[in-house]
């Protein structure tokens, strides 16, 4: 490292030193994307990369009850946070480990031995796909990878937007990542795009250090450039580009999930037949296929067994809510000799993926209330949305796909085929 170099490295850490972030975040959007990772075990262990001071960690040993390894190759940070942890009584729940998140296997970190993989703010270090790859393996069965990252918030940015990330990292869309996950073998557990507070919370202070800043200082007056021209185009171009949160979990590697073929008719037909009591399921999936308007191309789903037959299916049509198109959810049959196994799971956690990366925003399932829940879903009148016919309210749930603003409020309208 040059000299140059050096004084740039040495003036910027320390411009940042002290700072409650060191990026866009806030304590209700740890918690939002921690209730997104769904049930934990009692004492979750979570491996937070580029933990910088420590907030996420601290906020998840406190309110989850995590054992906490906290990855930073920044020593000071590390040491503000053993200090921190040390004052809220939480020096057992956090381990401070200074490593390159993007060099864990140097680390010693054994394979399968998270449940949460935690990077708020961090995972630009690597780019998104290199961590999708490489952090993988740390996860648990059934572990969660929660990730924030910067994202074009339109479709046509502006010049100036664009010309500032193309010299410093590549944007994708939340809908371009979201597919990047699902291509690399995660399901899509929960997205949305944090508040404009997220933001505040981490330039608000990092103005201050840099109006404090001793310019004289080398590279100090490189650094406090940088950071206040960071500031200023946020200021002015906000609205092209923001930070989202993802929730990702592997897939199932038992289970290979498609979008249905013509091929699978009959088999799917013969699954939702074993699968309830009645052949009304059977014959409804074939009534939506016949209809239009109903039925959404992509969007009908199987599970394979491991020999090849269809183990499970899973079906997404179009519905509205006071005339708004939604999508429902429904039928979901697993063959009686797969039932419990994970293949009514996988099949359900596919088809949302591809509602999602269609662009569907609202799902809507009347269903088990012990089961849809695990997949995100929640009482649908908790939205202000309602059924036209009487069902206990639990029953009746909906799933914000992309969590960007209110969803449509009112009264369902299924498709005929449902006779309701």
């Amino acid at each position: 490292m040059s000299d140059h170099t050096q004084a740039l490295h040495d003036a910027f850490f320390a411009l940042h030193h002290g700072l409650p972030r060191q990026g866009p975040g806030s304590d209700p959007t740890t918690r939002r994307l921690l209730a997104l990772a769904g049930p934990l075990p009692a004492r979750p262990r979570v491996l937070d990369l580029g933990c910088g001071p420590g907030r996420s960690a601290l906020l998840l040993a406190a309110e989850a009850g995590a054992e906490v390894t906290a990855v930073d190759l920044h020593e000071p940070f590390l040491a503000e946070l053993r200090e921190a942890a040390a004052a809220r009584g939480l020096a057992d729940r956090v381990r401070t480990l200074r490593a390159d998140m993007g060099a864990l296997d140097a680390a010693g970190l054994p394979d399968a031995s998270f449940d949460l993989v935690w990077a708020e703010s961090s995972v630009f270090v690597l780019g998104f796909d290199r961590a999708l790859a490489a952090w993988r393996r740390l996860l648990a069965p059934g572990g969660t990878l929660v990730l924030t990252e910067c994202v074009w918030t339109t479709e046509r940015p502006s010049p100036e937007a664009r010309a500032f990330w193309e010299d410093h990292y590549r944007l994708r869309t939340v809908s371009g990542n979201a597919a990047a996950a699902v291509a690399a073998g995660y399901h899509v557990l929960g997205t949305f795009l944090q508040p404009e507070g997220d933001w505040d919370e981490y330039y608000g202070p990092l103005a201050e250090h840099a109006e404090a800043a001793d310019t004289s200082v080398p590279g100090m007056a490189e650094a406090v450039s940088g950071a206040r021209a960071e500031i200023a185009l946020r200021r002015a171009h906000g609205g092209d580009y923001g930070y989202a949160g993802f929730v990702l979990r592997p897939a199932d590697p038992r289970w290979r999930t498609r979008e249905e073929t013509p091929a699978d008719v009959a088999a799917v037909r013969e699954i939702n037949a074993r699968a309830f009591p009645t052949a009304e399921e059977a014959g409804l999936v074939d009534a939506l296929r016949a209809d239009r308007e109903a039925w959404l191309p992509g969007l009908s789903y199987v599970a394979e067994a491991p020999d090849g037959t269809v183990a499970a299916y899973a079906l997404i049509t179009r519905c509205r809510v006071d005339g708004v198109p939604a999508a429902a959810l429904g039928p979901v049959a697993v063959d009686p000799a797969h039932q419990r196994t994970g293949a009514g799971q996988a099949v359900v956690r596919a088809v949302l993926d591809a509602a999602r990366l269609r662009g569907e925003r609202l799902v809507l399932v009347l269903g088990h209330p012990d089961y849809y829940p695990r997949f995100g879903f929640v009482r649908a009148s908790a939205y202000g949305i309602k059924p036209a016919f009487e069902v206990p309210d639990e029953a009746m749930m909906a799933l914000d796909l992309d969590g960007s603003g209110p969803v449509p409020r009112g009264t369902i309208s299924y498709p005929a085929a449902f006779g309701v």
